[in-house]
């Protein structure tokens, strides 16, 4: 049963689909670099079993990391998995014999990716696939139809049951609705990368959750010192100050933050549940548009 006192409580992304606004990427259950298996396993299965005595219902995985060591950890831990969990995967990238991330988006690669998902997370239905393009913390222009038609495709195969996309821009966002329906954006943004500040209000108008990745990426040295004055002043951690504005942000914007510790996972929920004054949340504003 979902835990409604988890900060921000749920956001519905579809009829048949709500997911606790403070969910768990499930990246570093990898080794170092998101890459092989992890120093201490057990304490990876720890972690999951930690998030759904939480009540949290959104993981945020992909069979890339590791590669497939993630999904194999969640397997493990959590099948048959809880009736009200939802496992959101991406594909688009893959992993090559050093660690790097090439992309892998030809429509044949995406269908041999989801079929990977399925089989290491041993379902027989994705619950949400986001469809992963752009570059590292940036879109690029250019069509993403190829792409994600293929992806409409499995769906319409009974073997997707809700599409995303991730690192789009609103151009893309609007193709990807051409074709299939969209539950989620998932791109960069944060206090100090605020590019995205019409998408996220676009997507809160038309109920299309809007997940941010690194919530403390990209900082310059003069936005990283007023980020930290303002933690200091309410003695908090700077992560605490960073998820809270983002819960504060936008009712539509859910949060995956990672960790392998027990211990650091339930910091993160709950330094999300910390409530930001108004005159930080302002101060706090100004670090993004350079006020």
């Amino acid at each position: 049963m979902t835990n409604t006192t988890l900060p921000g409580g749920t956001f519905r992304l579809a009829d048949d689909l709500e997911l606790t606004r403070v969910g768990y990427g499930a990246m570093q259950l990898a080794g170092k670099g998101v890459f092989g298996p992890p120093a201490d396993r057990d304490e990876a299965i720890r972690v999951l079993r930690t998030v759904v005595e939480l009540g949290i219902t959104h993981i945020d995985t992909s069979d890339y990391y590791g590669p497939h060591v993630t999904n194999e950890i969640i397997r493990e831990a959590l099948h048959p998995y809880p009736a009200d969990l939802r496992i959101v995967t991406k594909v688009g990238a893959r992993r090559d014999a050093k660690g790097g991330w090439p992309n892998a988006r030809e429509p044949h690669e995406l269908v041999e990716q989801v079929h990977g998902n399925l089989e290491r997370l041993g379902v027989e239905r994705l619950d949400v696939v986001n469809l992963r393009m752009g570059g590292f913390d940036a879109p690029q222009p250019g069509s993403i139809a190829p792409q994600f038609e293929a992806l409409a495709e499995l769906q319409q195969q009974g073997l997707i049951n809700h599409l995303g996309v991730s690192t789009v821009t609103a151009e893309q966002l609007a193709e990807a609705q051409g074709i299939a329906p969209v539950v989620c954006v998932q791109n960069l943004y944060n206090l100090a990368r605020r590019e995205d500040d019409a998408l996220v209000d676009l997507t809160a108008e038309q109920g299309i959750a809007y997940v941010p990745y690194f919530p403390l990426g990209g900082f310059s040295p003069l936005q990283s010192e007023a980020l930290d004055t303002v933690a200091a002043r309410l003695d908090v951690p700077r992560l605490t100050v960073a998820l809270a504005w983002l819960l504060q942000r936008s009712p539509n914007i859910l949060l995956i933050p990672g960790t392998s510790s027990v211990a650091h996972l339930r910091d993160n929920v709950a330094a999300a549940g910390f409530t930001l004054p108004a005159d930080a949340v302002a101060e706090l504003d100004a670090i993004g548009t350079g006020a």
